[in-house]
């Protein structure tokens, strides 16, 4: 059976836990990039930054972004996959949580980014051709 490190993309972007609000916000200027992942120096997925998370955290509070690492604004996330779930749950679990694109980490680590599309058309791959009724 399948798992989610067959499905998943390996090695997302990430910045680490130093890097500051100034540079998430440079990622996130890119309409394509909807959340910043922050990983600590071993690679553990401490957190994600959003537009929001940067208004609530810095431009509202009048924080100096060049100077605020991103471990003191990043939120826990909200939800993460073990690579070595099967793709059937995974695809209920982002189904039930309403949810598009989920970290994928292996002891904590983050090692990748599994999408609802991506999953969707790999699990359709993976069922067999249907028997035609003659």
């Amino acid at each position: 059976m399948s798992q989610v490190r067959d499905a998943m993309v390996p090695e997302p972007s990430a910045l680490d836990a130093s890097a500051t609000a100034q540079e998430a916000g440079e990622r996130l200027s890119d309409p394509a990039v909807r959340a910043v992942l922050v990983c600590d120096d071993d690679g553990k997925l401490v957190g994600v930054v959003t537009r929001k998370t940067l208004v609530q955290e810095i431009v509202a509070t009048g924080r100096d972004p060049g100077a605020t690492p991103l471990q003191e604004i990043a939120e826990p996330p909200l939800f993460t996959l073990d690579a070595s779930v099967n793709l059937d749950e995974a695809f209920q679990a982002l189904e039930d949580n309403d949810l598009e694109r989920v970290p994928v980490v292996e002891d904590g680590r983050l090692v990748g980014i599994l999408s609802r599309t991506v999953l969707q058309r790999r699990l359709a791959e993976d069922e067999p051709p249907s028997q035609q009724q003659l």
